[in-house]
């Protein structure tokens, strides 16, 4: 049977999809596929589920929807520019969308990180801003300099440049023997012992950005071509950077002429109340890599912000030669361009970036108010993004956080489980009260969850 016909408890009756053939990405696939979970629209900050019950977005997509769902002004960019002209090769020909985007980009990045190479996603970003650190090293008569250091709990996507410098273990352990060679990792700056229901950035910790010294004399500093760290992990977790981390690794990176990348795939365009998380706290990085709100998630799309010091070092050689062996045939999409167009007009338009740093206090109220419910063990926000730790259950690492998961959608709202930690991260048009709806979906989970 190709199709099952599914009556819905709401208003909508839906057909089923044969779910036999698609394997599907970071999920138990025999588990979901025995009670799954299927969206069919969204508006706003809901999506709609297959059985007509709206569900609560908590999660912006998967930090994605910055700007919220089903925005007219990015279907229409995307509409016109697929009449226009559905696809253009960036090899050796360009055209006028990826360009200006580029501009648009430079005008919002941090001072000096002026040129914008496009991917289409996080993943293909990190991978390029690795090749990226070479090609300068190289450019720059330093070609020793190859070692890459990443951090404990840290993604960097699903390449195999990603999950070398990444440090979750799952995502690494089938893949071990075929990682780069010459990676190291810093300490996570995960202290719950220590900083358990800090308020913003946790106070302890600043000592462990002297571990990047450390690998420096082990390995000296004429090897190494880059550090990269996301400034706030969220896939493991939220797991914020210590007050002052980042500043001392800026400061470490830039004595030993070591790059310094920060991955803000989650943290760019908004997230932490501003455009960067390298604004928010006042430390600006070599490179930037992104993805997921340059253009609301509508199509995928990604990008590195570089320094100038990089780009104009790599772009040294003769006029006629290529600086840069590297892209993607869909690099610069005339339609993904559009839609990230669109999408930075909204955010200036709206001023949904301030919009999340004026709502971070009573977000951060909110959240902390799930304190001293049953399993809670810390608590951790900034900007408009939370992470909820739960004790593990005697089921398992990671059955209790599922569970909640699961019991919060089945009730009208989506949130993401990560092991035992839920995160929040509502799309930045997010009211008051639908902060306060998914704060009383996750109490009422908590206290129906073993």
């Amino acid at each position: 049977m190709n199709e099952l016909q599914h009556k819905g408890t709401g208003d909508s009756s839906q057909t089923w999809p044969n779910m036999a053939h698609f394997w599907m990405p970071f999920t138990a696939n025999k588990q979901f596929k025995t009670n799954p979970r299927l969206l069919v629209s969204a508006q706003g900050m809901y999506y709609t589920d297959i059985d007509g019950n709206k569900v609560l977005d908590a999660t912006a997509g998967l930090w994605c929807c910055n700007a919220g769902h089903g925005r007219a002004e990015i279907s229409e960019a995307v509409s016109k520019q697929i009449s226009q002209m559905d696809y253009a090769p960036s090899f050796q020909m360009g055209h006028p969308l990826a360009f200006e985007l580029a501009h648009k980009l430079s005008e919002m990045s941090p001072d000096g990180l002026d040129h914008v190479f496009f991917t289409n996603s996080g993943s293909e970003s990190v991978d390029t801003a690795l090749k990226m650190a070479l090609c300068y090293h190289r450019a720059n008569g330093q070609a020793s300099r190859t070692r890459f250091i990443g951090r404990e709990l840290g993604y960097h996507g699903v390449g195999f440049g990603g999950i070398s410098v990444g440090g979750i273990s799952n995502n690494r352990k089938t893949f071990s023997q075929q990682l780069l060679q010459g990676v190291d990792h810093l300490p996570h700056t995960l202290d719950i012992a220590n900083n358990a229901f800090s308020h913003g950035l946790p106070p302890y910790g600043v000592d462990k950005a002297e571990a990047l010294e450390q690998l420096i004399t082990l390995h000296g500093a004429e090897n190494i071509a880059a550090v990269i760290v996301e400034p706030m992990s969220g896939s493991a977790g939220v797991i914020l950077p210590p007050d002052g981390y980042l500043k001392r690794l800026r400061e470490i990176t830039q004595k030993h002429g070591i790059l310094l990348i920060f991955d803000e795939v989650i943290t760019g365009f908004g997230r932490v109340g501003a455009a960067f998380a390298s604004e928010r706290w006042q430390v600006t990085p070599d490179m930037i890599t992104t993805a997921k709100a340059i253009n609301n998630g509508a199509i995928p799309m990604g990008a590195v912000f570089v320094s100038d010091a990089i780009h104009n070092t790599c772009m040294n050689g003769p006029d006629e030669l290529i600086e840069f062996f590297h892209g993607y045939t869909y690099s610069g999409h005339p339609v993904a361009a559009a839609s990230a167009l669109a999408t930075l007009s909204i955010y200036e338009n709206e001023q949904l970036f301030e919009r999340a740093r004026e709502l971070e206090s009573y977000f951060e109220q909110a959240v902390h108010s799930l304190k001293g419910l049953p399993n809670v063990i810390d608590i951790r926000n900034t900007g408009l993004v939370a992470g909820i730790q739960f004790a593990p259950s005697n089921k398992g690492v990671g059955k209790r956080g599922y569970a909640i998961f699961d019991h919060c959608f089945r009730n009208g709202a989506l949130v993401r489980a990560t092991a035992d930690i839920i995160a929040l991260s509502p799309p930045l048009i997010v009211e008051k009260s639908q902060i306060d709806d998914m704060v009383n979906q996750l109490t009422d989970a908590i206290n129906a969850v073993d």
